[in-house]
């Protein structure tokens, strides 16, 4: 049984103590198309240690922007960030999201749209 205990932009309330969340159609969408595209990079074994995951987002120019330029335009990169991580979760490449103690991510206009994704194993020593 499912109960409604408040309307928050996801959530549709809990099912046996645990919360429930409406996924809209878009956001479905993406996941269905970020998994499908990342199954064919998925390590033989998980990765282990501290990670450092640098992410690139390169947006089609169409001509209208220099290659290579920031694009300071939505989507915002918090929100496309979770999702790819948490795909990248499902998908087996570590064991939670949690070891990723080193972020960067960008966001560029470019003739050769794509999502460029790096992954290091790092240490506790600065370089």
């Amino acid at each position: 049984m499912l109960k409604q205990e408040h309307t928050g932009s996801n959530f549709k309330g809990t099912r046996h103590g645990k919360p429930v969340f409406y996924e809209p159609n878009d956001l479905k969408l993406a996941r269905q198309k970020f998994m499908a595209n990342l199954a064919r990079y998925i390590p033989d074994e998980k990765i282990t240690g501290k990670i450092r995951l640098m992410i690139k987002w390169c947006f089609d120019s169409n001509g209208k922007y220099p290659d290579g330029t920031f694009k300071d335009t939505k989507p915002d990169l918090d929100n496309s960030v979770k999702l790819l991580q948490d795909c990248m979760t499902s998908l087996g490449f570590w064991e939670d999201d949690r070891f990723i103690v080193s972020l960067i991510v960008e966001k560029f206009w470019s003739d050769i749209p794509g999502i460029f994704i790096q992954i290091e194993v790092v240490d506790d020593e600065l370089e």
